[in-house]
Formats: C-alpha cells, structure tokens, sequence
C-alpha cells in the first residue's frame, strides 16, 4: 500500500469511528501518517471489543501495549496501545490516561496477548489494571520496591543487590552511596576545567587596589 493509498484508508476509518463509535471514542488525530483515538478508561474495554469486531475495522491482532509518564499532568500515566488490522491493513493507536489510584480496565479478555504487555506496566510504571487474571511483577525481582520507568523513580534504585560469602546466597541491602569515593580531581582534563571559574579573581594586578 503506498502512502497516497495508506491515507485514504485511514482517513477513511477515522469518519468511520466517528460515525458509529462517537460515543467511546473522545478525539482522533492523525498525524505522521498515524491514526490515534482517545479514550477513557470506563469505556475502554467496549471501544476495544468494537475495534476487534467490527467488520469494518477487525483490529484482531493487539501488537503492543506501553505508557508514557507525565509527572506534572494529573493524569501522569498515557497507557498506548497498537493495534493492526490484517484484514484491512491498517494500524491504529489508542491512548488512555490516568493517574496513580485510578484503575484501567484490562483488555487482556479481548486479546490474550495483554495479559504479560499489561503486568509489565503494571510492573515499570504501576499502573493498576482491574480485571487482571494475574497481574503480578514480571520484569523485577519478587520484593522489588516502586517501578523503575517512573520520571521521579531514583537512578541507584532504593536496594542494591549481592552474593554474601558468609551467608552463602544474594541479599538485598538499602543502597549506600560513599562519600569516601566522591574524589574531585579538577586538575585533570577528564573531571574539570584547569581552572575553575572565578580563580581570575583571587589575583589582583599591580597598581590596582583591590575593593
């Protein structure tokens, strides 16, 4: 299909979603030669079982599931989710955002494959999926504190992970930061400058008072 062709098609399924989905679906855009839906999260699951059924659209194959945080928004969490068409050979992306305690409805009783792209959400950025036959970490270790792909999550995480020799197996211990190793050398061309902003100051000329 060339672009010309992909345009048309898409153009087409937004005035087809409007007309018959105007109800679930709050806005659509499409830009970059993509086709995104807004949604909300109490409908949801109906805007999806649609897309999956409808003749005219057949969205039967859920490729990813992924979100996006915005810490300052007040829903902070963007859930995205792609969708392809073999059928029709079309692509779309539908987008819901929420906030840390609202919950998104799983689609995972829509498409069997959002039941692991759902719990790695729920496990990187904890966003909470109700209806979840199983919504469990998946990509961190049992015991793991916060999820790691939030903006304001720490870069040295909050445990750091070891083989203790005397116990004979891997422990979990609040993460030490050692002033002892926060060694400055300014003098080498790999840490700093030469000379620090400001050293032109500590030398007066002579003939000129300093005040």
């Amino acid at each position: 299909m060339d672009n010309d062709a992909l345009h048309r098609g898409l153009e087409e399924l937004a005035e087809y979603i409007k007309s018959s989905a105007a109800q679930a679906c709050d806005a659509l855009e499409l830009r970059h030669g993509e086709l995104m839906a807004w949604t909300d999260a109490e409908r949801l699951v109906a805007f999806m079982t649609f897309l999956r059924d409808d003749p005219n659209t057949l969205f039967k194959q859920l490729v990813d599931v992924t979100a996006v945080d915005y810490p300052d928004e007040p829903a902070r969490f963007h859930v995205i989710y792609n969708l392809l068409s073999l059928r029709h050979n079309l692509r779309l992306r539908v987008k819901v955002a929420t906030d840390e305690e609202t919950p998104v409805p799983s689609v995972a009783g829509v498409w069997n494959s959002a039941n692991w792209l759902e719990r790695e959400i729920w496990d990187l950025y904890g966003v909470f999926f109700s209806g979840h036959p199983d919504l469990r970490r998946i990509l961190t270790d049992y015991g793991f504190e916060g999820h790691p792909l939030r903006k304001d999550f720490p870069l040295t995480g909050y445990v750091e992970v070891r083989y203790d020799e005397e116990q004979k197996r891997v422990v979990y211990e609040p993460v030490k930061l050692m002033q002892g190793f926060r060694r400055f050398d300014f003098e080498s061309p790999w840490e700093g400058m030469m000379h620090l902003p400001g050293d032109e100051k500590a030398t007066v000329p002579s003939g000129e008072k300093q005040g």
